[in-house]
Formats: structure tokens, sequence, C-alpha cells
């Protein structure tokens, strides 16, 4: 069917829905089953087109149009809209050009406002960037123009499900002695930041870690749009930042969100990821005797880290570098960096103990670093596959948590 004659029938579909009211998936495709049957002998299709046809203006009301065949296909992990003519999709780390696109800048738009709308978000040409998630846990980014010079921008990362300690042993992300000793030190109540660049996988690794806290404890999230699937957690609060309205008023940041989740007795806290002076409540709340907690954000290595959370802290209060430091230094026990590899897999590449804060440094303790192996005749600039280990270099010096946890040390 031409793309016009899909319009028609899109018209005359949302003509006879009963939009006063919340309609049910039935009685939606009680309506498109009538349409379609009244509609048949003028559109002469066969039995398959009108499988399609029906599928395709249910997801048009109900779903994400065009976009919600790429949803349903398990092996994409990233879509990428770049107006309404350029569908990009991520597949298995390798990212292609999609052979559907949406029919006008309207219908693109549409589907913008459904999305952030369902999280109570607002974007416009006034406030032209927007976070969102869909009911699936799948992370959402808008722009809008006048940022956007080539139409509206639609980013989907997906989580399809909540990535196990145990399937990142199996892809090769992590060895299974860092593993075992991240299980002892999150059961042991070490405070633990993950660093690594975009799409390095800091969430997935956060879902990880999550399965290695102890049944019975509260969990606080807090996060910008809510990602973590922390399914196995009885006890769990989930808390979101909310966006200022149309006037300006209303905003929630992560930081007024830590100080509220420290009034609700939690056992630990997680911040999906600090970007910015939220960093500062971050740190004092690490400070205060809220051990086991978890955090992230984008950086470099373990040494770009520790800078960016200093930078962070200053945008909330002129303090002393120094100070700032020592802060950090008593708050972070463990830093663990994951990377995109160039093969597009995903690993642990460096896990760090912050040791101390001395003569103005912070001092770190390296405990694990992945060292790549050197392929016999092409050396490291081979583009393939990427193989190597992550390697103990050093033991943990810091084990007061573990003795108070009942380990023996």
């Amino acid at each position: 069917m031409n793309r016009e004659k899909f319009r028609e029938m899109y018209d005359l579909l949302m003509e006879q829905l009963d939009v006063s009211r919340e309609l049910s998936d039935d009685e939606i495709l009680g309506v498109i089953d009538e349409l379609i049957l009244t509609q048949a002998r003028e559109l002469f299709l066969s039995l398959k087109e009108k499988v399609e046809l029906r599928q395709e203006l249910f997801c048009s009301v109900r779903k994400l149009d065009v976009l919600q065949e790429l949803i349903d296909d398990e092996s994409v992990t990233e879509i990428m809209v770049n107006g309404p003519d350029q569908v990009f999709v991520e597949t298995g780390g390798k990212i292609g050009r999609w052979e559907k696109s949406f029919e006008s800048r309207e219908q693109l738009e549409d589907l913008i406002q459904q999305i952030v709308s369902s999280v109570n978000r607002i974007v416009n040409t006034s406030m032209p960037l927007a976070d969102a998630r869909l009911s699936d846990g799948s992370r959402v980014h808008v722009v809008l123009e006048p940022i956007a010079l080539n139409g509206p921008i639609l980013t989907i990362r997906k989580f399809p499900e909540p990535m196990t300690m145990e399937r990142l042993l199996d892809y090769g992300s992590i060895s299974p002695e860092a593993a075992d000793l991240l299980k002892t030190l999150v059961a042991a109540r070490y405070n633990i930041f993950v660093s690594g660049g975009t799409g390095a996988g800091k969430t997935t690794f956060l879902n990880a870690l999550s399965e290695f806290i102890p049944p019975g404890e509260r969990v606080i999230t807090i996060e910008d749009a809510a990602e973590l699937q922390l399914n196995h957690i009885e006890n769990l609060v989930r808390m979101e930042t909310r966006e200022a309205n149309a006037e300006g008023a209303g905003a929630i940041g992560i930081g007024e969100l830590i100080r509220a989740a420290l009034r609700m007795r939690p056992d630990r806290l997680i911040i999906g990821e600090v970007r910015g002076k939220e960093a500062l409540d971050l740190l004092q709340s690490l400070n205060t005797g809220h051990d086991g907690g978890f955090s992230s954000g984008h950086a470099n290595s373990v040494k770009d880290m520790l800078s960016r959370l200093e930078t962070m802290v200053l945008m909330a209060a002129d303090l002393p570098l120094a100070a700032i430091r020592s802060q950090i230094a008593s708050a972070v026990d463990i830093m663990v960096h994951v990377s995109r590899m160039r093969d597009k897999t995903r690993k642990v590449t460096a896990i760090e103990e912050v040791d101390r804060f001395e003569n103005g440094e912070i001092i770190l303790n390296p405990l694990f670093t992945f060292r790549e192996a050197e392929k016999a005749g092409d050396g490291f600039g081979n583009t393939g596959k990427v193989e190597g280990s992550l390697e103990q270099i050093g033991t943990l010096k810091h084990r007061e948590k573990l003795r108070l946890a009942g380990y023996r040390v």
C-alpha cells in the first residue's frame, strides 16, 4: 500500500476512535479490523497485506509507529533518527541505515510528543532538549529545532533485559577473580564508582553489581531517566528527576533527591550518573554513614574521573581543591572503569582502590588492569577482535569494612 493511501486509512481510523476515554488494545484493534473490512473492496489487498496493515495502523496509534518493528527486534540495541528521512540502527555493535523512514516531519514530531508526554516531560522549540524513557526502560533523548538543523532528532538506547555478572563473565567482559572481589566488596558495603565513555556499559555494570546486594536491604535509586533494573531487590525505592515546566519552575534535580533520600532510611543509595554540582551531595551522603553506595560518571580513565568529580564539586561550592580531594578520597573506596573496545565489545579495563589523600593528591592502588595480547605479525594495530585479560596487579589495602562485615582478613 502506498503511503498516501495509508495516511487516508490512518485519518479514517482517528475519526472513528473515541479519544475522549482510555481505549484498550482490543478496542483499538476491533475498530481497525472493522475499518479494513469496510475498505477491503477498494484496497484490493492480499491476506498478508491486510495483516501488515492491521499491525502498522495499531503501532501508529498505540505504540511507536514505524519504529515499533525495531523496538520489537531484540538484536537492535540502539535506534538513531536523524530527521524524518534517516533512521540508523545498531545491531551487534555495528551501525547501519534502516530501509524505512517517517512519512513526514509531523509524523516524527507526533511520536516524540507521545513519548515525552508519557513521562510528564516537555519538549518544544523553547525547550528543545529532553530525556525520557519507554515503558520497557529504554533510554530516549530528543533534540528539536532550532538546535537540530536537519529535523527532529530521536535517539533510543534499548535495555532488553538486566545484565548479570554471570553473563558478563560469559562475554569475557570481566575476569572471575575480579568478579569475586567485587562481590565481596559490595557485600561489605564498599562505595563503588563506575566510570566510562558514552556507550561503554556503565548502567549495565551497575545493574550487574546490584545483584550482589544482600537481601533485606532498603535500596534507593536516583536517576535523570530511570534505566536501572533492580528487579531482584524487594525493598526498592526508585526516584527520577523532574525538568522545569513551561514557566521554568518546578525542576527537581539529583541533588534534591539525594537529600530527600537520606530522610527515607536507605541502606544503600545508587545514583545512576552524576554530571554536575550534585556530586557534592553524593560525596556528603557517602561521608555521613551511608556506605555501600554506587554511582557512575563519564570519563576516559579512573584519573580523569577523579578530576571530573573535582570539577563537578566546584560547580556547587567554592572549596579549596585540597578539601575536595580529601572528601573524594574519604567517600569513594573503589573505582571501576569500563571501556568500549575497538571491536565494539565492552570490558572492565581497570579496578583501582582509592588509597588515601596525601600531599594534596589522591593516591590510587591499582588492583586489576586489562592487558591486550599482542598478536604475532600485526602487533596492536589490527582491527579485529580484541584479545587480552583483566590481570590482578595489586591487593586491597583497606580492609576495615571487610572486618566489620564478618570477613576474615
